[in-house]
């Protein structure tokens, strides 16, 4: 049981923060591979990707987390319906990645949870899900943990590979808070059955560059 309201800010907090070590930080999620082919230019087109990334990937993600914190998914049926929405191996193997970090420091803080339904190397929405259930927050604050990360992670890398002001990175994360509420909202209602072409097409690119910056 949570003692308060503050108590769950504070735990959304903390589990939003890019600082989590999870490994994030190392992945683009595609936007290396858009600034190299000239879809990302400048804050603008940034937004726009982000825009697209939140209501696509960022969707699927959460819907999958939702499902796993609420229990109408199992760890192991959530690693199916993960791996049947991300036709990429790259973006798949990303996830899992940052699935690993995840539960690395998730059984450092929950040590009493059992973490073995998970495997080594989950998806991270399925991890999320977990997390979610462990820490007491429900399944609408873990859609819109999840849907915050994706939109976050992409950002800063953009910020980064442009050298962008970074107020002006914030300014479109901010018009963006609501489209994510709206996103985390409908993630609760059901898993999403949707793939973005472009965003699989970018993944499966990046391993084909030399010395990229982000591992995707």
């Amino acid at each position: 049981m949570r003692e308060s309201g503050a108590t769950s800010l504070a735990t959304l907090l903390a589990l939003a923060d890019s600082r989590l070590p999870i490994g994030g930080h190392v992945h683009s999620g595609g936007v290396e591979e858009a600034v190299s082919s000239g879809l990302i230019r400048d804050a603008a087109t940034v937004e726009l990707y982000l825009r697209r990334r939140v209501r696509t990937s960022g969707l699927v993600a959460a819907s999958l987390a939702a499902a796993v914190c609420s229990g109408e998914l199992t760890p192991a049926r959530a690693e199916a319906e993960a791996d049947a929405r991300t036709p990429a191996p790259a973006a798949r193997a990303a996830s899992r990645a940052q699935g690993r970090g995840l539960l690395r420091l998730a059984k450092q803080l929950w040590p009493q949870q059992d973490w073995a339904a998970l495997g080594p190397r989950p998806h991270l929405s399925t991890v999320f899900g977990m997390v979610g259930a462990a820490s007491g927050v429900t399944p609408l604050e873990t859609a819109g943990v999840v849907v915050y990360t994706t939109l976050t992670g992409a950002a800063t890398a953009a910020q980064r590979l442009l050298a962008l002001d970074p107020a002006a990175v914030a300014a479109s994360t901010f018009r963006l808070t609501e489209l994510c509420d709206r996103v985390a909202a409908t993630a609760v209602t059901g898993l999403a059955a949707l793939s973005d072409p472009l965003q699989d097409v970018l993944a499966q690119r990046h391993l084909d560059r030399e010395m990229p910056l982000f591992a995707s």
